[in-house]
């Protein structure tokens, strides 16, 4: 699974969102763009963060940054999830995972202590021109926000411990403090 980082080029996408629009990277052209992959919409790891995005969606715009979030469910699960939360941004159904493949965001972890094949709960600020500014993979629900929020004010060289450091957690696994929480 090859990872992306600062300077490489976002891969496209272009996914059918909750009401069956579809929303393709280039669309955002011109604006930064948050991508937060999630393994499974309205479950509570899942919840927690897209609330988060939520309620941190006023201040992101307001920095020039548009939100999607991105998961295996089918448009109808993720209008669901939409509607029972009232997240108002684009979630996009990638159930093939060919976009999260790209992103290298699919693979193995540990769910409830058995090894599942799935989405590795990742994120990824990509610039107005379509590149990588910052990747996170494998960061945790809570993370996802106070990482881009430490990035926009200026977190690009931040070290392990801040926020905005690139998360790599590929090495965690159960009974580890930093293993991934879904």
């Amino acid at each position: 699974m090859a990872k992306l980082g600062p300077g490489d080029r976002a891969p496209a996408f272009a996914l059918p969102d909750q009401a069956g629009r579809t929303v393709r990277l280039e669309d955002f052209r011109g604006r930064k763009l948050l991508v937060y992959f999630y393994p499974k919409a309205d479950t509570p790891g899942c919840t927690a963060q897209s609330c988060a995005v939520r309620d941190a969606r006023d201040e992101l715009a307001a920095l020039g940054v548009d939100v999607v979030g991105i998961s295996p469910d089918p448009p109808e699960d993720q209008a669901a999830f939409d509607r029972k939360y009232s997240l108002g941004f684009p979630l996009l159904s990638d159930v093939d995972h060919a976009v999260a493949d790209a992103y290298g965001v699919w693979g193995e972890r540990t769910l409830y202590g058995k090894k599942v094949v799935g989405v590795l709960r990742s994120s990824f600020l990509i610039d107005e021109e379509g590149r990588i500014e910052r990747a996170w993979y494998r960061v945790k629900p809570e993370e996802t926000v106070p990482a881009a929020r430490a990035t926009l004010a200026g977190g690009a060289g931040a070290g392990p411990g801040d926020p905005a450091a690139p998360v790599d957690r590929a090495g965690s696994g159960p009974g580890d403090p930093a293993a991934p929480v879904d």
